[in-house]
């Protein structure tokens, strides 16, 4: 991110749950006609850990179910996670750290997916920070959502008259154009995070008892995207999503999360 200065930083105690990167494609069948070991081959040394999960796609009532393959490439330490099927290849993170370190991450596996399976181009360039702002984690438990976050994302939730307790349900949903290229949707509002907990048995889904407060901005592109412009297209993606999510918050979150600059 930038300060109002220009000058770049990050949050030492961000609030992301996780950030996605998804390019989707006309369909290619030979991503599914057979394994994708040459382009496991090209990335293995990152993503050593293989898994593929059969997926069912949502189809119109009464009519044949349809699955697709999800490839998944995971790094060693957990941190990062590419998916690739016949529509769409994907970098997930629930350990972002800044916007240089996610888009490194992303270069070298989407070069080998070009150049092994040539997409003529992007249908839909897509890029989705998730934060899940915690009161408890930042030491802001005595503070109302309103001292947080701008009233434009709050509803009811800005008036100090209204007991935060008893609203059951308070969210902000917006789809807009940001500019010519660029679209978002976007929800605000309290929320509980589900996270996925390893035991001795495997993976265990558990909910976290505190509310958060979820940012969720799902920014992309569409239309015919040529391969060159692809970063471009991030880039400029990423751009909003700083400037949404710091226009968005009040100077005590910004300061409770420790901007340290870079």
């Amino acid at each position: 991110m930038k300060s109002a200065e220009g000058k770049p930083f990050i949050y030492e105690k961000n609030q992301l749950i996780e950030v996605i990167c998804q390019l989707r494609f006309p369909t290619i069948l030979s991503i599914e006609a057979k394994e994708p070991a040459e382009f496991q081959d090209t990335i293995r040394e990152n993503f050593p850990v293989y898994r593929c999960q059969t997926e069912k796609l949502a189809t119109a009532p009464n009519s044949e179910p349809k699955t697709v393959q999800n490839h998944s490439f995971i790094a060693e330490n957990g941190g990062y996670r590419l998916s690739l099927t016949k529509n769409f290849i994907a970098l997930s993170s629930m350990r972002y750290t800044s916007w240089e370190d996610f888009a490194h991450t992303l270069d070298e596996p989407l070069g080998q997916f070009i150049r092994i399976y040539r997409p003529a181009y992007f249908e839909r360039v897509g890029l989705r920070y998730v934060n899940g702002v915690s009161r408890e984690r930042l030491g802001l438990q005595e503070r109302r959502w309103n001292d947080l976050f701008q009233p434009q994302y709050l509803s009811v939730l800005d008036s100090d008259s209204v007991d935060e307790r008893s609203v059951n349900k308070c969210a902000t949903d917006i789809e807009m154009k940001l500019d010519e290229h660029a679209s978002i949707k976007l929800h605000a509002g309290p929320g509980l995070v589900r996270r996925n907990v390893r035991t001795g048995n495997g993976m265990q889904v558990v909910q976290e008892k505190e509310s958060r407060f979820i940012f969720d901005q799902d920014l992309f592109s569409t239309g015919n995207i040529k391969l060159p412009a692809v970063m471009e297209t991030l880039d400029l993606l990423h751009g909003h999503a700083d400037r949404i999510f710091s226009e968005a918050i009040t100077d005590v979150l910004h300061d409770a999360m420790d901007a340290v600059e870079i």
